[in-house]
């Protein structure tokens, strides 16, 4: 947890430098200091085209690289691009290298979120089976583990969504949220009905409740972590297919770019 909390805080910490380095070029004349020709603003270009690469390699190595590597390749490497060019458009071929530029960085940081969300040690399935092992023997509640198993398949359905898997995330929560509620005001009424007809259930109905809520909740909280990271791998795995094709057309208009250059 507290790896989790120190790499949510650099990635903010990083985004904002970055972010704040974007605002600050883009309200100064950063082309009359520097010329992307030479000096500096020349060695900024080959730097940032250099840590480029890095998170862009993701697609063919992704163990190889550290989270921190990535990180800092991934939001360094656009910035010094940026003041190399002085924050404008120039050439052609230039404008066409800083596209790619932006483009495969952008898809970096998306390879890097999916990836992030599918790096675990956790084997969702079985802490699923483990709670439905382990479930609360609750005779007041006949159709408790029925009505669970639904809200459960609804939820792993979504990990089945074809091109609008990208929306599987979002519909997740509000399922989440929607199956949590029903199946909650389902043992609530249930619970009152029982401790209604017995003294011995009303005297323990606050308790029972707790008991019933925090039961629901761990079932379809890991049901929706299973569901997430299925979804989190498909997404990750159709990303590495359509980032080569971006990785080799940034290489090529890189390569043109230097070309023009150096020989016109």
């Amino acid at each position: 947890m507290q790896q989790a909390r120190t790499r949510f805080f650099t990635e903010r910490a990083w985004f904002s430098v970055a972010a704040l380095l974007v605002v600050l070029g883009a309200q100064t004349p950063v082309a009359s200091h520097l010329s992307p020709k030479g000096g500096v603003g020349y060695a900024l270009g080959v730097i940032g085209g250099l840590l480029l690469l890095t998170p862009a390699l993701c697609a063919f190595r992704t163990r190889v690289l550290s989270f921190r590597t990535v990180l800092v390749a991934g939001t360094l490497a656009p910035v010094l691009i940026l003041i190399h060019c002085g924050f404008s458009a120039g050439a052609t071929n230039s404008n066409i290298a800083l596209g790619s530029m932006l483009l495969v960085a952008s898809s970096s940081l998306l390879g890097r979120h999916f990836y992030s969300r599918t790096n675990h040690d956790i084997d969702f399935e079985q802490r699923v089976r483990e709670l439905k092992q382990g479930g609360h023997k609750l005779p007041m509640l006949p159709e408790l583990a029925e009505r669970l198993d639904h809200e459960e398949g609804r939820l792993l359905d979504l990990a089945g969504w074809g091109p609008g898997v990208m929306l599987a995330p979002f519909a997740l929560a509000g399922r989440h949220a929607s199956g949590r509620r029903e199946l909650c005001d389902y043992a609530r009424a249930a619970i009152a009905d029982a401790a209604a007809r017995h003294k011995t259930v009303a005297a323990q109905q606050v308790r029972f409740e707790q008991v019933t809520f925090d039961y629901i909740s761990r079932r379809l909280q890991a049901t929706r972590d299973l569901t997430e990271f299925q979804v989190y791998a498909r997404l990750f795995s159709g990303w590495r297919v359509l980032h080569v094709p971006l990785f080799l057309v940034l290489i090529a208009a890189v390569i043109v770019h230097i070309v023009s250059v150096h020989v016109y």
